[in-house]
Order: structure tokens, then C-alpha cells, then sequence
């Protein structure tokens, strides 16, 4: 049996939520770029829940803006797709299935350009969102609205909102909220002026870019979950053994959701009326602090661990957090140096504990396969942008180096040095990072004491001079001889037992 509207009163099993009847009449409000498992696995997920507990009522009509793939299984499945939410939240294991309804319909851009345009015409449809990766949000100069369809994410969304200011008018109801979740900085502002400017490149009039500029509200927002996408095999097989249906467009994710969408409009809250429905939607008007917890403690933590997880042989997040020693590394890492460096006036104490204790969770969750070679991708940039801003905000507030971000600096040296004496990996090409070579010539010589003073004072690399930083360098310095020479679990277990009474009391 296949997952379809038809089939929904013979599912049975218990293990299931289903939509009730009433989901399927409900108007599109949301316009949607992109199919893939981020959206469907976050914002369509808090938009299902939303009109389960009648406070949305509204569905979801998607763009396929790629030919990869086609729309078949959408429909097939009238939109219809099971998401397996799995991990470990407070501390308990959470396996839940629920047959999302959100999505109306899908349509590609390739073939049914004119049939999308005509969306624009709907007085319900209010909001944008778009997953078009990074590299989508960018300008095409060269790009045509009057295309079918425009090559650009950007260049599609202002065709459509040039249809929609066409059909209803110019005037701020005929406004829309657009919330792109790109991963880059200023996401909604970056869209904005790409759009603002495509609309002159075309020699759109000036009525109608002063309507996009003003009577359009283009949201920065912030999504983080880790939606892996489809079940391995064997687990899907399983799932639909469990609840007696197919399902091709099956996907899991992990419990921890965020969605922050930074606005002051008054007309965009309450068109975001979903954002009730779960405490993982925050609508606020600046959502650095969220960005600031994600940076730091998520991806911070992840970029002081990954080079010493992969020189302990850890092929998987899990697999380490598995391990004791490694385990009380990255919780004391969290409490002990990263959380008191970041807090201040904007960023409160106990906001940085609670989720400092989420990014545990989601290390320990069983279900994901989370590589730390992936990780380590472009180690360098990710160790500047992510984490010397947390070493020089330690150093505000102390005089005496951190033991446990200098021991995953050390950790990080001696991965880059390429040496495979130390790396415990099969992967022959395991250094994908554009800054290798600068420091691996540093490394000649095998000079430890000069190593760690050239790459510490190059202030290309780090934008500032960390061997300044007292006590840092002969941390480092320490750290690496006692790695290189004893063994780096062995070395782990060593620096946790040195700093665990603290980490205990905290």
C-alpha cells in the first residue's frame, strides 16, 4: 500500500500520527523553492503541526526549481511523506513518526513556469521561503524575468513577485514575507538587494520597485537541524513494515529544531501565525544571540574536537561521544570554556548552559551518521571564523590559557601536519583545506616550540597575533609533545581528569 490521501483511512498502526481530513481543504499561504529534506524536514514540518493544532490553516504549494528529479513521487503521494523524528532530547530517546500534509502540490519551474506565475494571483498565499543553497543567493546580470523560466533563484522570485504586484496592485496587502534559509549571514537583506537590483538591470518602473523595497518584508532567518534525509534501506523497510504503507519520500531528522526569523513588522507576525505552534519557530527582531549560541557552541565545539577525533581513530560523532574520556572532553569544553567566554550583557548564562546541553544531545543521538572528516573540511577558515573570536573572548575575562581549547589547537596542528603516523583514517586524501600547504611548511624542520610561534603569530591566517595571547603558545607547545609522545586518547583521558573537578560542579 502507498502513502496517498486515498489510503489514509486503511494505515492503522499506532506508531503513526495521521493528518486529519479537514488539512486537505485548507488555502496555500506559503510558496515554497525548494524540495528538499531541510525544508520539508523544518519548515514544513512546523507548518504541519501548526494546522494539527488549528492555528495556521494553511498549506504549502513547492517550486522545483532544479531538473534533477522529477515530481512523480509528490504526486503519487498527494504531497503526502512520513517524517521519523529520532534522537535524544533532554536526555531521553525520542522515535516518532507523523504523516506530514503541509504540501499542497509541486510544481517545476521547467515545465509549469506559466502555471507558478499564476500562483501569484492567490490574495491567501503571503509568505516565501526558499532552501536554494548558498550559492543561490547571488546576482546573474545577465538574467531575464521574462524568461520560462528565469535561470536565477533570485531572478524566478522577482518574476513572481513582478506577477504579483501585476495581479493585486500596489499597495502593502499585496506585500509578501520572504524568509530564505541560505546559510549565509543577512540572508533576507542579501536577497532584498540582489532583487532590488535585478529589478533595474530589467528596467522594472519605479512604482514597482519602490512596492518590492518597501512593501515586501524580507526576513534574515536561521534554521539549524540536521534532517539527513532519507532512511538507509534496511531502516525504511522497516518503518513500512511497522505502519503497513510505502512511502518514497520518507525522511528523518533529529529532534533539536530551530527556526528564527528576525522581523519588527507587525503584519509579518501575524501572518507568521505557525510560529506558536512549537518552541523551535522564534520570530524576533534580531536573532544574533541564536546565531551566536550556533557558532560558538555548536559549530565551535565541533572545530576544537574534530582534529583530535580523528587522530583517536573516531570515524562518527557518535562513535566518540561513545568514549568516555572524549565524551567529558567536549561537556567540559562546553561549560568550562566556551560557555563563560561567550556570555555577556546580550548572551545570559544560563540560555548558553541550556544549549550547550542540546548540542550534547545532538552529539550523542544513535541515529545519525555525522563523519568528523566532513567536519574538518576547510579546518582553517572554519578554526577562525568559528573559534578565535571564543579564545580572545576567554582571554577578556582571564589571564591564564584554556587547557582544553589549546589541547584541540594542538589536536588541530597535528592533523594539518598530514603525518599519517598520527591520522587514523582509511581515507588516503584526508585534508581538504586551502590554508594545508602554508602550514605544513611551517611544520619542516619538526621544530615543535617554532611550529607552534610561526603559526600562532601569522596573522594572515588568524587576523590577529595569538602568540601575544599569555600563556597560549607554551600550552600549545605542551599539548602537542604530550599528544605526539603518549598518545592522544591516552592524552585526552589526562587533560579531563586535570579539569574535572570544575567541569563536575558545573
Amino acid at each position: 500500500m502507498v502513502l496517498c490521501k486515498k489510503n489514509l483511512p486503511d494505515i492503522s498502526a499506532d506508531s503513526v500520527l495521521k493528518p486529519a481530513e479537514k488539512i486537505f481543504g485548507l488555502p496555500e499561504k506559503i510558496l515554497q523553492f525548494g524540495t528538499g529534506a531541510l525544508l520539508r524536514g523544518l519548515v514544513d514540518y512546523f507548518v504541519d503541526k501548526a494546522n494539527n493544532q488549528g492555528i495556521f490553516n494553511g498549506r504549502v504549494v513547492v517550486v522545483k526549481s532544479t531538473d534533477k528529479g522529477d515530481t512523480d513521487s509528490f504526486k503519487n503521494q498527494d504531497g503526502l511523506f512520513t517524517i521519523c523524528v529520532r534522537g535524544i532530547e533532554n536526555g531521553r530517546q525520542i522515535n516518532q513518526k507523523t504523516i506530514n500534509a503541509s504540501i499542497s502540490r509541486v510544481l517545476s519551474a521547467k515545465q509549469q513556469w506559466n502555471e507558478i506565475l499564476k500562483c501569484a494571483a492567490q490574495p491567501d498565499l503571503k509568505i516565501i521561503v526558499s532552501n536554494t543553497t548558498e550559492v543561490g543567493i547571488s546576482l546573474n546580470p545577465d538574467d531575464n524575468i521574462l524568461d520560462s523560466p528565469p535561470v536565477s533563484f533570485p531572478a524566478k522570485l522577482l518574476a513572481f513577485l513582478h506577477a504579483r504586484y501585476t495581479a493585486l496592485g500596489n499597495n502593502k496587502e499585496s506585500g509578501m514575507v520572504i524568509i530564505p534559509t541560505e546559510l549565509i549571514p543577512g540572508n533576507g537583506n542579501a536577497l532584498r538587494n540582489i532583487c532590488i537590483e535585478l529589478a533595474r538591470i530589467n528596467k522594472l518602473d519605479r512604482d514597482f520597485i519602490q512596492w518590492l523595497s518597501k512593501k515586501n518584508d524580507f526576513c534574515n532567518s536561521l534554521v539549524d537541524r540536521i534532517v539527513p534525509g532519507k532512511l538507509a534501506e534496511k531502516e525504511r523497510l522497516l518503518v513500512e513494515q511497522e505502519t503497513g504503507y510505502q512511502d518514497e519520500l520518507m525522511i528523518m531528522a533529529e529532534p533539536y529544531r530551530l527556526w528564527a526569523i528576525e522581523t519588527s513588522d507587525e503584519l509579518t507576525k501575524e501572518r507568521l501565525s505557525f510560529s506558536p505552534a512549537d518552541e523551535g519557530i522564534v520570530v524576533a527582531p534580531d536573532i544574533n544571540r541564536f546565531r551566536e549560541l550556533k557558532l560558538r557552541l555548536l559549530n565551535g565545539s565541533h572545530t576544537f574536537s574534530c582534529g583530535l577525533a580523528v587522530l583517536s581513530g573516531f570515524t562518527t560523532v557518535k562513535e566518540a561521544m561513545a568514549n568516555k574520556s572524549f565524551n567529558d572532553y567536549i561537556s567540559v569544553l562546553l561549560y568550562n570554556e566556551i560557555v563563560p567566554a561567550i556570555v555577556d550583557n546580550d548572551l545570559k548564562l544560563n540560555d548558553a548552559r541550556t544549549f550547550a546541553q542540546k548540542v550534547l544531545d545532538r552529539y550523542r543521538n544513535p541515529f545519525i551518521d555525522h563523519h568528523w572528516l566532513s567536519i574538518t573540511l576547510q579546518y582553517t577558515s572554519k578554526m577562525r571564523m568559528r573559534n578565535v573570536p571564543i579564545l580572545l573572548k576567554y582571554y577578556e575575562k582571564n589571564s591564564t590559557p584554556p587547557g582544553f581549547m589549546s589541547f584541540g589547537f594542538a589536536a588541530y596542528l597535528l592533523f594539518m601536519k598530514g603525518d599519517r603516523r598520527y591520522v587514523k583514517t582509511d581515507n588516503e586524501h584526508y585534508i581538504t583545506d586551502d590554508k594545508a600547504v602554508r602550514i605544513q611548511q611551517k611544520w619542516e624542520g619538526g621544530d615543535v616550540e617554532k611550529l607552534v610561534n610561526s603559526v600562532l603569530s601569522d596573522s594572515d591566517l588568524w587576523g590577529t597575533d595569538l602568540s601575544l595571547l599569555p600563556g597560549f603558545a607554551n600550552a600549545v607547545i605542551s599539548n602537542l609533545h604530550d599528544i605526539m609522545d603518549k598518545g592522544i586518547l591516552r592524552m585526552t583521558e589526562k587533560t579531563v581528569k586535570g579539569n574535572g573537578d570544575f567541569y563536575q560542579k558545573t
